[in-house]
C-alpha cells in the first residue's frame, strides 16, 4: 500500500496566478510559507521558513483565485507531484507542486507568526457577510450564563421526587443478570 498525502498550513506568499488548460479548465498556482520555530543546541530560539508551491484545478482553482489574497491563511490538503521538463537549451528542470484536493481558508484578518507579520485583505462577497442582528434580537450580556472553572452543580432533587413515569423506568431496568451471554 503506498501514500501520497500532504497537509500544509501556511499564508500565500503571492497571489494566485490563474490559467487555462487547452481543454478550457482553470489552473491556479501560488505559493505558501510555513514556519518552523525551534531551539538550537545553544539555546537560542531559532526559525526557518519552508516554501510549498501549490496547484489548484477546477472549483478550488475558482474558489482560491476569489477569496485568497497574498498574506491569506490557508490549510491545503493535496498529493505531491514532481513535474520535469527539458528548455530549450537542453536542461532538464525539476519543479515539485503540491496538487490540492481540499482547501479552507483561515479566519479573516488572521496574522503571520514571527517577522512580516501582513494583514489578510480577504473579504467575502456581499451575500456571504453576516448580517447583525436586529436590536431586539441581541443577545444581553446578563443572559449569557457565566460558568466558573471549579463549579460544581446543585445536587438533582428530581431523584427524590418519584412520578409514576420514574416509578415505571426504575422497574424497568435491565438486570445484568438477564442478559443470556
Amino acid at each position: 500500500m503506498n501514500l501520497n498525502k500532504a497537509f500544509v498550513l501556511g499564508n500565500l506568499t503571492r497571489d494566485p496566478e490563474v490559467k487555462s488548460l487547452p481543454s478550457g479548465q482553470s489552473v491556479t498556482s501560488f505559493s505558501i510559507a510555513t514556519n518552523r520555530f525551534y531551539t538550537d543546541a545553544q539555546g537560542q530560539k531559532k526559525s526557518e521558513a519552508e516554501f510549498h508551491n501549490i496547484v489548484c484545478f477546477g472549483k478550488l482553482s475558482d474558489i482560491s483565485s476569489r477569496y485568497l489574497t497574498k498574506g491569506s491563511m490557508v490549510l491545503i490538503e493535496g498529493r505531491i507531484k514532481t513535474r520535469t521538463w527539458q528548455d530549450t537549451a537542453g536542461q532538464k528542470h525539476y519543479k515539485t507542486e503540491i496538487i490540492a484536493e481540499a482547501l479552507q481558508m483561515g479566519p479573516r484578518g488572521s496574522e503571520t507568526q514571527g517577522q512580516g507579520a501582513s494583514t489578510n485583505n480577504y473579504s467575502k462577497p456581499k451575500s456571504f457577510q453576516r448580517q447583525e442582528p436586529e436590536p431586539e434580537q441581541q443577545v444581553r450580556q446578563d443572559d449569557i450564563p457565566v460558568i466558573e472553572e471549579n463549579y460544581t452543580p446543585p445536587a438533582d432533587d428530581s431523584a427524590n421526587m418519584e412520578t409514576d413515569a420514574g416509578a415505571n423506568m426504575a422497574s424497568d431496568e435491565i438486570d445484568v443478570k438477564d442478559i443470556p451471554f
